[in-house]
């Protein structure tokens, strides 16, 4: 009898390195960790700024109000107004979360080549395209949790602050749209990150000073690619160019990975 042996395919190969990275990722404190600081800091920056408001200006004895004078300005600012301006409102917002994913990325990519999973995983089974595609997904879905768990402390925050809801110069809908904007907007600095992560494997601080720094380049385009006033074009051009980033890069990450030492 012909013995048969079942064909290894890509989509297997993913399947199983999704089911590891997963239950490495969820077994890690790092990913509760940033969902904690995620949910904490809207909460902090808007009823620590809600203080700020009432007291008069010494310079010109005009009253002072608050910073934030709704809650949706922790989410996001409106598009429209001078790109260049850097305020509190435009500096303390959700666009933070994308320094947080630089850290889970790099951290969570570190610990597999310090603790010398990486170099076993790829000596005995794996193909580096399969760990590249799995960790962009894996850590994507690790920056999407940090943005919706940020969403529900700046709701519960502005309610612990008394700041209003209201929308002025958007809506409802278009606030939806902000939110899949900077969702989508995760799959690009996950790629950006994980090459950078795969660059300086277990050097964890080059890895994050690495992404920290193009973040810090990019920080001023997030609010114009995901407005409050973001609509479909802003949803697609995100979705668009989360997965030229994942595919670009990724093939980039795979080629470091196959023509560096894993160690």
């Amino acid at each position: 009898m012909e013995a048969k042996f079942e064909k290894n395919t890509f989509g297997k190969r993913l399947k199983t390195m999704l089911k590891v990275d997963f239950k490495r990722m969820f077994t890690m404190p790092l990913v509760y960790i940033m969902a904690g600081v995620a949910l904490a800091m809207p909460i902090l920056i808007l009823v620590m700024t809600s203080f700020m408001g009432g007291e008069p200006d010494p310079a010109t004895g005009a009253e002072a109000t608050a910073m934030f004078t709704n809650v949706w300005q922790a989410i996001s600012s409106v598009s429209g107004g001078n790109a260049m301006t850097m305020d509190l409102t435009t500096m303390c917002n959700m666009n933070l979360m994308y320094f947080a994913v630089a850290i889970l990325v790099c951290v969570f990519t570190a610990e597999d080549f310090r603790s010398g999973y990486a170099k076993n995983l790829f000596t005995v089974r794996s193909k580096k395209v399969d760990y590249v595609f799995s960790k962009s997904l894996v850590c994507f879905v690790g920056g999407v949790i940090m943005i919706l768990m940020y969403f529900v402390g700046a709701m519960l925050g502005g309610a612990i602050a008394g700041i209003p809801f209201t929308m002025e110069g958007f809506n409802a809908g278009e606030i939806v749209a902000c939110m899949f904007a900077k969702i989508f907007l995760v799959a690009v600095f996950v790629a950006i990150f994980l090459t950078f992560a795969v660059i300086a494997k277990q050097r964890t601080w080059l890895s994050i000073l690495l992404a920290i720094g193009v973040g810090a380049f990019m920080f001023m385009m997030i609010p114009m690619m995901t407005p409050l006033n973001a609509n479909f074009i802003h949803v697609i051009m995100t979705l668009a160019g989360g997965a030229i980033f994942a595919v670009g890069l990724g093939a980039v990450s795979n080629v470091i990975l196959n023509k560096t030492s894993l160690v």
